[in-house]
């Protein structure tokens, strides 16, 4: 590994690291339930980014990004993807279905794939058909085994592959802190909304009432650190991504749903039949394929550029 690489494995792996423990952070949220949390984690996440980029001298880039109509509808339109991302990662926590979320983050590599060829006409390659293809028996199966689609699965993988692709529309010259400071202002409004509506719900209703103000110091802390454990990750991703290949960031990114199939059956208690383990191995093999494939992929396109950096030199002398 090139010796610069190394700070980028760190991060990313502390990121990932980081997104695997969330089954046991929102479980420290208890009793508030996911409008709640949701809530609280954009109203935090927001100040949190404010806080920095006035920290850094950079709140004008804000308003440069506001000018650019297109690029804003897509940071909004990623804000209310990811809101919906969170919300339903929330809520499987929080009712005991953390290895249907994780199953999620599994298929999300291969959701995106999907969407590529669907939305952006890609072709794809031998092996990357291949995974599809399993996944898509994984899908089925998984299917007749819970007697119902993996809907908390299905959601998870589609919504944050919307989500990554749409912070690909948006480009690269946005940082990780002006976007999910633009993404937390487009869902302001409705994070506003949901803390509203369940502060007017009283305790012991059919709906769901707030918990911020009626547990004591220590829970309400827990909800506001949502803002710091949301944009931490991110920015040591941020950083992880900027260093590090794609094929590198490819095989972390896998370190997150393995945590949190752990942490749902070992700490959580969660059961895993024979048969969900069958459903999971499928989606493994899948993924295991598209590792190969992106591996070979980064050898052809570095012998690839070694030759044109050869060939380039000996025209020239």
């Amino acid at each position: 590994m090139n010796p610069q690489q190394s700070p980028g494995v760190v991060f990313g792996f502390l990121a990932y690291l980081l997104w695997g423990a969330f089954p046991l952070y929102f479980m420290m949220l208890a009793p508030a339930g996911p409008w709640e949390i949701l809530g609280h984690r954009v109203v935090w996440s927001l100040l949190f980014c404010l806080v920095v980029l006035m920290a850094l001298g950079r709140l004008g880039d804000l308003a440069e990004l506001a000018r650019d109509r297109r690029r804003a509808w897509l940071m909004a339109a990623a804000g209310l993807t990811i809101g919906v991302n969170w919300t339903v990662y929330v809520a499987a926590v929080t009712t005991g279905h953390v290895t249907e979320a994780a199953l999620g983050y599994f298929l999300n590599p291969l959701a995106t794939i999907v969407l590529g060829v669907v939305l952006l006409r890609e072709r794809l390659r031998p092996l990357q058909w291949l995974a599809v293809g399993i996944a898509g028996v994984a899908a089925a199966y998984l299917t007749l085994d819970y007697g119902e689609p993996p809907w908390i699965s299905l959601a998870l993988a589609l919504s944050f592959a919307t989500y990554g692709l749409l912070k690909k529309r948006v480009g690269a010259s946005v940082s990780a802190l002006q976007s999910l400071t633009a993404e937390t202002i487009a869902l302001l409004p409705i994070a506003l909304g949901i803390l509203t509506w369940l502060a007017l719900s009283p305790p012991g209703s059919t709906t769901t009432h707030q918990t911020f103000a009626g547990h004591g110091w220590g829970h309400a802390l827990w909800l506001v650190s949502a803002g710091v454990a949301t944009a931490i990750p991110l920015l040591l991703f941020a950083a992880a991504a900027s260093r590090v290949t794609l094929v590198t960031i490819g095989m972390l990114q896998f370190l997150t749903p393995v945590l949190q199939l752990l942490v749902g059956v070992l700490l959580m208690g969660e059961t895993m039949p024979a048969s969900r383990w069958a459903g999971f191995t499928l989606v493994w093999i899948a993924l295991a394929l598209l590792v190969v494939d992106m591996v070979r992929a980064a050898g052809q396109r570095r012998r690839h550029d070694r030759l044109a950096r050869a060939a380039g030199g000996s025209s020239g002398s």
